[in-house]
């Protein structure tokens, strides 16, 4: 009785924690906040050009900034970076801010296969994740970045002085989801692994004691209402295995990048947004898997 207790409490707040996500974005933990940080950023620089182009920026130098600052000069509608991991595409220049002068831009050129995450961007540049986070798809962003957050290695590398500002102009193409969103749906679960939630949408997999399935199963947990994913499509997803036998996570993406592949043949048909549990029986000695996937998005061919 008392551990039928605790998985209906812990299915209780998992349940809370899902519809909690429908409310203001937060990253970490915190609400989001894109004004707090300006610091007069956006009237050192100005730029011409639609999002995605290479931008024309006039820099008026000399730029100085004690701590890293970013305002939005263009917001955009579209699903906001909540997440250190969450996939997205954006486009970036940097530009001295003693000379004004650009010393790197990146491709502009439409191609939204080019997927990363913050953590792949902070990995080059630091300061980039307190200038990312929580900016929405469709926005570009004006930047200072001090040498400190723009990367010893950076600021050498462009031939930049020690002490020499960074301007960074960011366009953001398109932001995936962090986790699935949609309707939760009604399964007849006799037999099969339950799935929780953290409110980061982690999922939890509680593997029953009985004895897995002896054929392949899927179930539709949550039905997401983004695009159909179609044979041949790149998904973007995030994957948890949990081995049947040992109740142990196997694999996950969770905190890492996301997948990024083919679309597998239980895939094909869902949607968007959804999250679906596999079962997949164990075959030449090897152990039953349950393994929960997060539909975040489907990614375009690369551009030719």
């Amino acid at each position: 009785m008392r551990k039928t207790s605790a998985v209906l409490a812990t299915l209780s707040l998992a349940v809370l924690a899902l519809t909690g996500c429908t409310s203001a974005p937060t990253y970490d933990g915190a609400a989001c906040d894109r004004t707090s940080d300006a610091n007069g950023i956006e009237d050192a620089v100005t730029v011409e050009g639609e999002l995605g182009e290479s931008p024309d920026a006039t820099v008026y130098a000399p730029v100085k900034v004690k701590k890293t600052s970013f305002a939005d000069i263009t917001v955009g509608e579209g699903e906001a970076l909540t997440s250190f991991t969450q996939p997205m595409v954006l486009d970036i220049a940097f530009f001295g801010g003693d000379s004004g002068e650009k010393v790197y831009e990146s491709e502009f050129d439409g191609d939204l296969s080019r997927v990363h995450n913050i953590d792949y961007w902070t990995q080059r540049s630091p300061g980039l994740e307190k200038v990312l986070e929580c900016a929405t798809a469709g926005t570009r962003i004006v930047a200072a970045l001090t040498p400190e957050d723009f990367g010893a290695a950076n600021v050498e590398g462009f031939g930049l002085d020690a002490d020499e500002n960074v301007v960074a102009v960011i366009d953001i193409l398109e932001v995936h989801l962090a986790h699935a969103e949609g309707a939760s749906q009604f399964n007849d679960a006799r037999g099969l692994p339950t799935v929780v939630r953290a409110p980061d949408g982690t999922p939890g997999v509680i593997i029953p004691d009985s004895a897995a399935p002896a054929e392949p199963v899927t179930q539709t947990l949550i039905k997401g209402d983004g695009a159909v994913v179609e044979e041949g499509s790149t998904v973007i997803s995030n994957v948890m295995a949990v081995g049947w036998d040992d109740k142990k996570v196997a694999s996950s993406t969770w905190g890492t990048d996301p997948n990024i592949g083919p679309a597998a043949q239980e895939l094909v048909g869902a949607t968007v947004g959804s999250q679906l549990l596999v079962v997949v029986p164990g075959a030449e000695g090897g152990a039953a898997t349950a393994i929960v996937v997060d539909i975040l998005g489907i990614s375009p061919a690369p551009a030719q």
